[in-house]
């Protein structure tokens, strides 16, 4: 049988947005029903945006139990992308970090056609060295079983923005995560076979988190990426690609003023250009 995953690999273009995690207590004033009890608040959630970043496990390994629930508890479509943990990508020797990477990824593969992406974020201190980057790239697997993987990586130092950096996540096949953000290096440099955008600067005032003209420019950016073009408005590393074949898109808005980030995900989905969201 071929999973959901592995359909959008065959048909890409498909246009995902959400925001990281689900367990917010001011989402309990503005995003979740009165009344709603904790235990319930993934499957709401997961039901209002298409996808949902985990960034749990960066912190705390998670059992193939919990992964499984929380599978169960979505609706078929919906995937989530799940954030490395801190103990991989924080270590000094990267591509020594195999059996530990293999540990992680046999237990997210309990999500099933749920898992999304596998989001890789390096320290700010993490200087690009183009022989243990690539050490640690080859250890990120294509597949587990008939589990297709992705794999995006979110570089934190300025050094990263080169020619020889996206030469070698191309090489790999590695999606470099664009984050939107005036505090870490942001670049949108095409380098896998799917966008992943960490969206910034949601504001407080805003009741959708952007104003509205920010939003469209960002449905219009989604949709030329899902359509396989590279927006030449966002700032690149190397000159904007030709265009290819389509994308799937992830966007996520994340941090910032966290409360209005459902909001923000939910209005962007909401925008003309967003109709190949699943």
């Amino acid at each position: 049988m071929v999973s959901m995953q592995d359909q959008a690999r065959t048909q890409p273009g498909h246009i995902r947005s959400g925001m990281g995690g689900w367990t917010y207590a001011p989402w309990r004033n503005n995003f979740y029903p009165a009344g709603l009890v904790q235990r319930r608040e993934l499957e709401y959630a997961s039901r209002q945006v298409t996808a949902i970043e985990i960034n749990g496990t960066y912190y705390k390994a998670q059992s193939r139990e919990t992964y499984e629930k929380w599978a169960a508890e979505t609706p078929a479509g919906f995937v989530f992308s799940v954030k490395a943990p801190r103990s991989i990508v924080q270590t000094k020797t990267l591509g020594h970090a195999g059996e530990q990477i293999e540990r992680f990824v046999e237990g997210i593969v309990s999500l099933g056609d749920r898992l999304g992406p596998i989001l890789w974020q390096l320290l700010p201190t993490r200087v690009f060295d183009p022989e243990a980057i690539g050490a640690f790239l080859d250890l990120l697997p294509a597949k587990v079983g008939q589990l297709s993987l992705r794999h995006a990586v979110e570089v934190r130092h300025e050094s990263f923005r080169c020619e020889a950096y996206l030469a070698l996540a191309r090489k790999h096949g590695v999606a470099t995560v664009f984050t939107d953000s005036p505090n870490y290096p942001s670049f949108a440099d095409l380098t896998g076979d799917f966008v992943y955008a960490r969206l910034m600067r949601s504001r407080a005032g805003e009741e959708t988190g952007y104003p509205a003209h920010e939003l469209a420019t960002w449905a219009r950016r989604a949709d030329e990426w899902a359509k396989g073009g590279d927006p030449a408005d966002l700032p690149h590393a190397g000159k904007p690609g030709q265009k290819h074949a389509g994308r799937d898109v992830f966007l996520y808005f994340i941090s910032a003023a966290k409360e209005r980030n459902p909001a923000a995900a939910i209005a962007l989905l909401q925008l003309p250009g967003m109709s190949k969201a699943s």
